[in-house]
């Protein structure tokens, strides 16, 4: 028996599936045309499973009793004969599963555009670095930033890698790595290490001369022009010259030279000569701490800027306080601010504290007395989700006149409202998306620029312009009792779901300027404040 798509042989063989009386003989037919014809699977899966949801409810239909013309309405069946043919519809749907599963293909339904944002390609993350300097072409990749397939070249310094599958690979510029898959790159020209654990068996690296297997151990690679050099530090790597079909074999102490195609040449492994690479935690620590005194240095400067109304550093050692200081060193500079839960974790360096907003009790208060022609509002956030629709950043208590809210929408898009004068009036500036998937976890420096002189609102992300506005509302602007992280939804309704605001992430540095900050100086902050120095990188996918 052979059955087409679309046919009257199709529509019977479905609805004998449906109903459980499908015969062994439809069913090889059914299963040869499902595994050959896509289109003929998609409409098998959309039938069953629309079959199963009228199925499975009978209340989504009124009783015929209660039709005026109950000729037009199919009689539904017994609950006890639903109950008894549920097995077998999901029976049919588990068959639906494994198909899924097995022929890669899925729903129209996962193909829909609020999915495809959450989406991410990517196979390992950068996990430390010293003294990178990366090809110029773009921007350098940032510590714990998720990293694509394509590649990596490194010009000088160190860096380490750390694949999904759980293995690790320190590089040494200069270096051309091609990221392929969580179990497999390729290294064009450069020196690395590889650490292997168990979960990660099997691990690849390919370069120019051969191919090499990790079986979950730890060796280093010093790739040149048609020549390599595998070092087997601990475990055992199997390795394949590129020319050749054959596998050898290298146990720890062991190693092997290829070059210009020719037969390997067995040698002793020499840890030394990949020394640099096995001290890159200890001077990936030193510069962090190197970094940490330098953003000291910027921060105490910054304090006496004569705008500066409120610079929260997070800087105090004594966790236990809940006041938090404000170590702006202008004379009528707002008191400190009030910690009313949140927990004190890690920030942008080991030894630097931040706040983490977890719970919708979580903030800080703060009271900012006076009414400025301009503002600047700037903050190191870590966001871990946007699960609000509205996800406050600092925002005044209320609606009064004057005030002004900064947050973040659920879709990733900043947000400035500046509350006008008149009833009513108000103006919302949002940027494009400017927090992404990928930038969840990663300390990212945010400000917005309110310039009453010139009349415009700039968001900025990492020291960039990221969009500006025409503003609509006049001065004078004005902050008063404020929330860092959440907001007090001053005279509504508490039990409105939409006036739930809170933060959920870390900050470890915010501040207030009473004047617009230009361009530059925004870069200053976050030239000051990243954890990373400047470098340029190159990662292009081919």
């Amino acid at each position: 028996m052979t059955i087409r798509f679309p046919s009257r042989e199709f529509d019977e063989a479905v609805a004998a599936v449906c109903h459980g009386s499908i015969s062994d003989e439809q069913a090889r037919a059914l299963n040869e045309l499902l595994c050959a014809d896509a289109a003929a699977r998609d409409e098998y899966i959309l039938r069953l499973e629309l079959h199963s949801r009228l199925a499975s409810e009978p209340d989504l239909f009124a009783a015929p009793e209660n039709i005026t013309s109950p000729e037009n309405v199919v009689p539904l069946r017994s609950a006890r004969k639903v109950k008894a043919q549920q097995g077998k519809w999901v029976l049919a749907l588990a068959a639906c599963v494994a198909l899924l599963a097995v022929g890669g293909w899925a729903l129209r339904v996962s193909h829909s555009p609020e999915r495809k944002w959450a989406t991410s390609k990517a196979v390992a993350m950068l996990n430390r670095v010293v003294d990178a300097q990366w090809n110029e072409a773009s921007e350098a990749p940032r510590v714990g930033a998720p990293l694509e397939p394509g590649w990596l070249r490194l010009k000088s310094g160190l860096a380490q890698i750390v694949f999904y599958s759980g293995a690790r690979v320190v590089i040494e510029g200069p270096i051309a790595l091609q990221l392929i898959s969580p179990t497999e790159v390729s290294c064009r020209t450069g020196k690395l290490t590889s650490e292997v654990p168990p979960q990660a068996r099997g691990f690849r690296i390919n370069t120019p001369e051969m191919n090499v297997t990790d079986l979950g151990t730890a060796f280093g690679l010093d790739v040149k022009d048609r020549r390599t050099e595998l070092h087997v530090f601990k475990g055992i790597v199997e390795f394949q010259p590129a020319t050749g079909p054959a596998r050898q074999s290298l146990n720890e102490g062991a190693g092997a030279v290829l070059e210009n195609s020719r037969p390997p040449v067995l040698i002793t492994a020499d840890a030394k000569a990949f020394v640099s690479l096995f001290d890159l935690q200890f001077k990936s620590s030193a510069a962090e701490i190197l970094r940490h005194e330098q953003w000291r240095g910027a921060s105490g400067r910054l304090d006496e800027d004569p705008s500066l109304l409120v610079h929260l550093d997070f800087e105090q050692t004594d966790t236990s306080e809940w006041r938090l200081r404000n170590a702006s060193g202008r004379k009528d500079a707002a008191r400190d601010g009030t910690i009313v839960g949140c927990q004190w974790t890690e920030g942008r360096w080991p030894d630097k504290h931040a706040l983490e907003f977890r719970n919708v009790n979580d903030r800080v208060r703060l009271d900012v007395p006076g009414e400025y022609e301009s503002l600047t509002l700037a903050a190191w956030v870590r966001v871990q989700g946007l699960d609000r629709q509205i996800n406050s950043l600092f925002m005044s208590d209320g609606f009064e006149a004057g005030t002004v809210h900064w947050s973040i929408r659920h879709d990733g898009v900043l947000a400035l409202t500046a509350i006008g004068s008149e009833p009513g009036a108000y103006q919302i500036c949002t940027s494009p998306p400017a927090l992404t998937l990928n930038q969840f976890g990663l300390w990212v420096h945010l400000a917005v620029v309110i310039e009453g002189g010139t009349k415009r609102v700039v968001h900025y992300v990492n020291g960039l312009a990221a969009s500006e506005h025409a503003l609509t509302i006049k001065p004078p602007f004005r902050v008063g009792v404020a929330e860092l992280g959440n907001w007090n939804a001053k005279g509504f309704p508490k039990n409105d779901p939409f006036m739930i605001r809170n933060f959920g992430g870390a900050m470890d540095e915010f501040c207030l300027f009473s004047r617009a900050l230009n361009e530059n100086e925004v870069g200053a902050l976050y030239s000051a404040g990243k954890p990373q120095t400047d470098s340029v990188a190159e990662l292009k996918t081919h």
